[in-house]
């Protein structure tokens, strides 16, 4: 198990490719921290992960809230007294062109994609640091590289989390703590379920693989991250996007 004991912190572990991830870590030995805005779902992430086997606590946690993630910092270092991992997956759309964007909707996903980012990574470095050891992963996008129409803030926010990637790996690494950035393509989330068939059919038809995503699959690359087998891996943005950028 490439991450026996390992303690991981996971945000947005209720759904999509966080719940994939926790589930993941888990099955690779990890204790899971498993944190997001819905109780119901916090809840039923613990108990997945638990099922595979695995120790695991869940915590209510808005990552805007500072005081909030701090807290939960705070709890896991008390229990366990370091922290290996932390994976920023907690992230928001809230889509419109230029012109009909409003500034709720703007500041709303800068909040939550990119200062909820900044805020966990910061409650965590001084631990990693201290053990001299520690992985940082956070989640960014193919958007966050070539942009993507009606997504201003999205993009926004996503290529600022690799402009934070590529600052923190070069503070961080001479300290022992790795840094880096995963950019999904198109994945079956949630996110997407709001989204007509015939949109869905044109994302698939970008892909030359035919297809979106599955969380598990991004799941398996943060996994391998977070491992020691990439312990050469710093201040990387790795594309998984099924080849639609090439």
């Amino acid at each position: 198990m490439r991450l026996k004991d390992k303690i991981c912190i996971v945000t947005g572990a209720a759904q999509g490719i966080g719940l994939a991830t926790a589930l993941k870590f888990a099955r690779e030995g990890a204790v899971v921290i498993a944190c997001d805005v819905r109780r119901e779902g916090v809840d039923a992430a613990v108990a997945a992960c638990h099922a595979e086997g695995a120790r695991a606590l869940g915590f209510l946690v808005d990552v805007t809230d500072r005081a909030q993630v701090d807290a939960m910092v705070a709890s896991v270092k008390a229990e366990f007294g370091r922290i290996d991992v932390l994976v920023n997956n907690a992230g928001i759309t809230k889509d419109a062109r230029l012109q009909k964007m409003t500034l709720q909707q703007f500041d709303a996903v800068i909040d939550v994609n990119l200062r909820g980012v900044f805020h966990c990574a910061q409650a965590v470095v001084d631990t990693m640091v201290a053990q001299g050891a520690g992985v940082i992963l956070n989640a960014s996008s193919v958007v966050g590289v070539y942009g993507n129409f009606g997504q201003t803030n999205y993009a926004a926010s996503k290529f600022g989390v690799i402009g934070f990637t590529k600052t923190w790996s070069r503070e961080l690494g001479p300290k022992g703590v790795r840094v880096n950035a995963v950019a999904p393509g198109f994945v079956e989330t949630p996110i997407l379920s709001t989204m007509p068939d015939k949109v869905l059919e044109q994302m698939r038809a970008k892909v030359p693989l035919g297809r979106l995503a599955r969380p598990e699959e991004i799941a398996n690359v943060y996994a391998f991250l977070a491992s020691d087998e990439a312990s050469y891996v710093n201040g990387a943005v790795l594309e998984v996007a099924g080849g639609m950028t090439v």
